[in-house]
């Protein structure tokens, strides 16, 4: 079970983390500002206790709820699409273990985040290192939704993978707003760089296959 209390982050984390940054670097993220915030945030803070060990290794883990924090490469990939500028106003939908949510507050983004786990929501409640944060709203919900109310965004992203472009988004997004968005109902779905213009249209950029669990309608209270 994840344990929501304070945990150290000492000189091994802090290596460790270089190491993974430096790796990301030779995969290709080029943008400074993403690559201090991996940096900055220790991973294994959003990892049960005992994967501490594998927590700055460049993969997946399963969480809360089956589901997953995603590869630190596909986090820093999807964070670079977004060319997040400070004060940007972003949803993102599946907030999973938070670890992404905290990389665009670190960008100094207003994040406005939704998960449809109650088991995840609940247990942000009381995650010690969300307290960090005042710019991350989090919202019990459903993510094909997303929340009018707060409306429209600079930046979407999601973070699980969408059967199609929710066109209720779509309408939450600015003109000159991007949504990041990895579509497909298969085991691989392909990334897709939605920029909306100045008319309403859309031009759709694709950037390769990433593997996501799924994005699925509704709430889950279980």
């Amino acid at each position: 079970m994840l344990q929501a209390i304070p945990r150290e982050d000492t000189f091994l984390h802090k290596g460790l983390r270089t190491k993974l940054v430096n790796e990301l670097i030779n995969l290709g993220i080029k943008d400074a500002s993403v690559i201090a915030a991996i940096q900055n945030i220790p991973r294994h803070f959003f990892l049960e206790p005992g994967f501490e060990r594998y927590a700055y290794e460049n993969r997946a883990f399963t969480i809360l709820a089956n589901q997953t924090i995603s590869h630190p490469y596909t986090v820093a990939f999807q964070t670079e699409l977004l060319a997040i500028k400070k004060y940007d106003k972003v949803l993102e939908v599946g907030t999973g273990s938070a670890y992404q949510s905290c990389v665009l507050a670190e960008l100094g983004a207003q994040v406005f985040t939704i998960e449809r786990q109650k088991e995840l929501y609940d247990y942000a409640n009381h995650f010690f290192y969300l307290k960090k944060y005042g710019t991350i709203k989090r919202f019990y919900g459903d993510g094909f939704a997303g929340l009018p109310t707060y409306g429209p965004f600079d930046k979407i992203i999601i973070t699980a993978g969408a059967p199609k472009i929710p066109e209720q988004l779509i309408t939450q997004l600015k003109p000159g707003g991007i949504m990041i968005i990895p579509l497909g109902e298969n085991e691989q779905q392909q990334m897709l760089r939605i920029t909306k213009l100045e008319d309403g249209s859309l031009r759709e950029e694709q950037f390769g296959s990433f593997s996501f669990v799924p994005m699925l309608e509704g709430k889950n209270d279980k």
